[in-house]
C-alpha cells in the first residue's frame, strides 16, 4: 500500500455540481411567453391608459352599437357599430355598470385609439343601455339574472 493520496476527482462535489446543473438548465430553457409578462400588451386598459388619452376619449362623441361577442374569461370582446363599419374592440376594464355584456346587448360607448400606430380603435366608457331579451345576464359578482 502506498502513502500517495488518491488522485483528484474529475467531478466537482455534489453541491457545486447541482448548482452548475441548475444554472445550465436555466440557460438552456427558452423563456415562457407567459412568465413574468415578457411582452407587455399594447392595448391601453383603463389602468395603463395615459391621462391625455382618457381626456380625449371622454370628450369625444357617444356612439351606439350592439355587443357582437364578449368573453369574460379572456377579458375582451367586440362591438358592432350601429352606423356600420368595422367592429370595435372592447376590453373588460372599460365596461361600466353591474352586468357582463353578452351578444345582442345594446351599448353606448366612446372611442380611443390603440397605440403604437393609433390606426385601430377600442371602445371606452361602455354602458349597456338595453339587455338582450331572452338571455341570461351575469353580474360581475357572479349572480345570474334572466332578461
Amino acid at each position: 500500500m502506498s502513502s500517495e493520496p488518491p488522485p483528484p476527482s474529475q467531478h466537482p462535489t455534489h453541491q457545486s455540481s447541482a448548482g452548475l446543473l441548475d444554472t445550465q438548465q436555466a440557460r438552456d430553457r427558452s423563456p415562457s411567453p407567459l412568465r413574468g409578462n415578457v411582452v407587455p400588451s399594447p392595448l391601453p386598459t383603463r389602468r395603463t391608459r395615459t391621462f391625455s388619452a382618457t381626456v380625449r376619449a371622454s370628450q369625444g362623441p357617444i356612439y351606439k352599437g350592439v355587443c357582437k361577442c364578449f368573453c369574460r374569461s379572456k377579458g375582451h370582446g367586440f362591438i358592432t357599430p350601429a352606423d356600420g363599419g368595422p367592429d370595435i374592440f372592447l376590453h373588460i376594464s372599460d365596461v361600466e355598470g353591474e352586468y357582463v355584456p353578452v351578444e345582442g346587448d345594446e351599448v353606448t360607448y366612446k372611442m380611443c385609439s390603440i397605440p403604437p400606430k393609433n390606426e385601430k380603435l377600442q371602445a371606452v366608457e361602455v354602458v349597456i343601455t338595453h339587455l338582450a331579451p331572452g338571455t341570461k345576464h351575469e353580474t360581475w359578482s357572479g349572480h345570474i339574472v334572466s332578461s
